[in-house]
């Protein structure tokens, strides 16, 4: 009923939602015909994550299923590291081995809790097996590896007892923690991304960039989940940033320390915000449309929260997130990477006309939103004065590649835009018929 009256009061997001749901259609549909075990993996993948099941569904078919099988292995290998139910030798021993696991055929494992949600994924991990070996030899490699990466990263920090009493402790700890839990995944999708051809094959030797993309979706979840984290009992805010507002992290949701608080999760997000022009590069440098807006929607979402949390002090105490409506309205207008720059822009914007003079990070708040603006001028160069040439940087000829490219989608939005009035018409004219009818 909330979520109903929200879309009410936001007329705009009603359009969006009504055209995702109603008119909007997927570049390619499912297949005719499948074996059982993949139509299984689909119904697991939907158990599993809704939201991350609809935007692999809608990927190109030589994506797709490695795409979907990333995910389960990856969701398979966290359940083990997630349920503290498990003994942790045992769990440590599963972590370790479990890239080993993929060369067997029937492999499974029924020791999480009753209670685990996803305990479901690795009791029918042979159903996942056997369609993983169906793969094209270079991704199940890819596949494989990241797994041998995330699941050792994951037995490390068991093993590390600091970690377990005291959380992250500095800003270099949480980068590293980030890149197992994310950036990892942004690896390995990268490498799917250029072995299917669907990616310069420059973000697959830049390790920045996909860091970059995995670290940005990381560090806002983190910082938008620190009431829910405490609650549970872990700290994953860096003990270098939060130390300087208080002498124990839980102490920044109390009344009296709020504003430290908030001047904390300010930095945090500053420090976010570092990865943003990386993340300009990184999906400018993505050249099939459905793999772009996988990359893309992630993002815009990220960037949204951001500058929800930012100088929020709710985020001390309740999980905030982003409404319904203007996730779809995000879901339309990210298909193209000028309507990505939009939406960066407008929340970098944003931020920027919210922070307070009085905030400890007010001018590297600005300055770093100033970078990202002469960033994006340095993308279009659409402003020079007349006769002057563009400066041909990689990063105007990366862009100017991709706005060639985002020409293929307008028609599409134009149609989804017509089809949309003309059923708008249409109820209009039906409504005030009955009106008229009745009168």
């Amino acid at each position: 009923m909330v979520k109903a009256l929200e879309l009410l009061s936001n007329p705009v997001e009603l359009k969006a939602a009504l055209k995702l749901k109603y008119i909007r259609q997927p570049l390619f549909g499912p297949r005719d015909a499948v074996s059982p075990e993949l139509t299984r993996c689909y119904q697991l993948l939907k158990a599993t994550s809704r939201s991350f099941a609809a935007v692999i569904q809608e990927l190109h078919p030589e994506l797709r299923d490695a795409v979907m099988l990333f995910y389960l292995v990856l969701r398979a290998l966290d359940t083990v590291e997630d349920d503290m139910s498990i003994e942790p030798q045992l769990k440590i021993s599963v972590l370790r081995s479990f890239a080993e696991k993929l060369n067997s055929t029937d492999w499974s494992f029924d020791g999480n809790s009753p209670e685990e949600k996803d305990r479901i994924v690795l009791v029918e991990f042979p159903c996942i097996l056997h369609e993983y070996h169906q793969l094209r030899p270079q991704y199940r490699r890819v596949i494989q590896d990241i797994t041998d990466k995330m699941g050792n990263g994951m037995a490390h920090y068991i093993l590390d007892e600091q970690f377990n009493l005291q959380g992250v402790q500095t800003v270099k700890d949480y980068d590293l923690y980030c890149h197992y839990v994310a950036g990892l995944v942004g690896e390995g999708l990268t490498h799917l991304i250029v072995e299917a051809g669907f990616g310069e094959p420059d973000i697959d030797t830049n390790p920045q960039l996909y860091e970059s993309m995995g670290l940005f979706l990381q560090k806002t979840n983190i910082i938008r989940d620190y009431a829910e984290d405490l609650a549970d009992g872990r700290s994953f805010w860096p003990r270098e940033v939060w130390s300087k507002y208080a002498e124990k992290l839980p102490d920044l949701g109390d009344v009296q320390h709020r504003q430290k608080g908030v001047n904390c999760i300010n930095e945090l997000v500053l420090n976010a915000l570092s990865h943003v022009i990386d993340i300009f590069t990184y999906l400018s440098s993505i050249n099939e449309q459905t793999t772009f807006q996988f990359c893309a929607i992630p993002q815009v979402m990220a960037i949204a929260t951001l500058a929800l949390v930012f100088n929020n002090e709710k985020v001390l105490t309740e999980n905030v997130k982003i409404r319904k409506g203007t996730t779809c309205e995000l879901i339309l207008k990210s298909r193209t990477l000028h309507g990505c720059i939009s939406i960066f822009r407008h929340y970098v914007r944003d931020i920027k006309s919210r922070v307070p003079v009085h905030d400890p990070n007010y001018l590297k708040v600005n300055i770093q939103v100033a970078r990202i603006e002469q960033h994006i001028e340095e993308m279009y160069q659409d402003k020079l004065p007349e006769g002057v040439k563009p400066r041909e940087t990689i990063y105007y000829k990366k862009a100017q590649k991709r706005f060639k490219q985002d020409g293929k989608v307008l028609p599409l939005e134009q149609d989804e835009e017509y089809k949309f009035n003309m059923a708008l018409t249409v109820l209009f004219t039906i409504v005030s018929a009955i009106y008229f009818y009745v009168k």
